[in-house]
């Protein structure tokens, strides 16, 4: 169907079989039957792929765009993060706005592992910190997401690298310069959101809970 270089197909095997195991690790009788639990599944795939329309760059794939996958984590939990991602990649795919040789690639390093990261910085966070409103909001939320937006630029431009793609000079310049004008961004982005959700929405958000957080605080 289409040409694979070895690196794109070893991202293509390794992130299907990371979603296979997480479809093995999810309930689709609680899903089908939680309709809050649909409307968030659903509702984070679709407002992350209209933030991921708006994407500038000066090279084909060296383009930037918001992430929002550190709020989506915190919102879903580790597992429905990783599968509405998924499905957000999917629709971006079949529209057009990323390639099928790239599907795999962009799985791993631009999902995945920004999501896992996510993840272990609350876990860390939770069990290692105080257990305070603030520290969520700035640790989970706004530091994770720019740390993640970061580590996801940084991990795309070594793959156009070792695939070469791209020399070094040309990912320096137009891809790994940005960096820097998105951190406080992509953070405050994810801040915000995450504390937009726990004020007003705090039953939606998987990974807050008031005992902890909240009261006697």
């Amino acid at each position: 169907m289409f040409d694979l270089t070895y690196l794109q197909s070893a991202a293509w095997l390794i992130y299907l079989i990371g979603v296979v195991f997480v479809l093995t690790r999810v309930s689709f009788a609680q899903f089908k039957q939680n309709k809050k639990l649909q409307h968030l599944v659903l509702g984070s795939s679709v407002s992350v792929f209209g933030l991921w329309l708006f994407r500038v760059g000066v090279e084909p794939g060296l383009d930037v765009h918001f992430l929002w996958l550190t709020a989506m984590t915190l919102l879903l939990g580790l597992r429905w993060a990783l599968l509405a991602g998924f499905c957000t990649l999917i629709v971006s795919t079949v529209a057009g706005y990323d390639s099928w040789q790239m599907f795999g690639v962009n799985g791993v390093l631009g999902i995945s592992i920004p999501i896992v990261i996510s993840y272990l910085i609350y876990n860390f966070s939770f069990h290692k910190l105080p257990r305070h409103f603030f520290v969520y909001v700035f640790v989970c939320s706004f530091f994770a997401g720019a740390a993640m937006i970061a580590v996801k630029m940084l991990l795309m431009s070594g793959y156009y690298y070792v695939d070469g793609i791209y020399d070094a000079d040309t990912i320096y310049d137009s891809y790994l310069l940005l960096i820097p004008l998105l951190l406080m961004s992509e953070g405050m982005l994810n801040g915000w959101t995450m504390t937009i959700l726990v004020i007003y929405k705090p039953t939606w958000v998987y990974t807050f809970y008031d005992k902890y957080y909240l009261h006697g605080k």
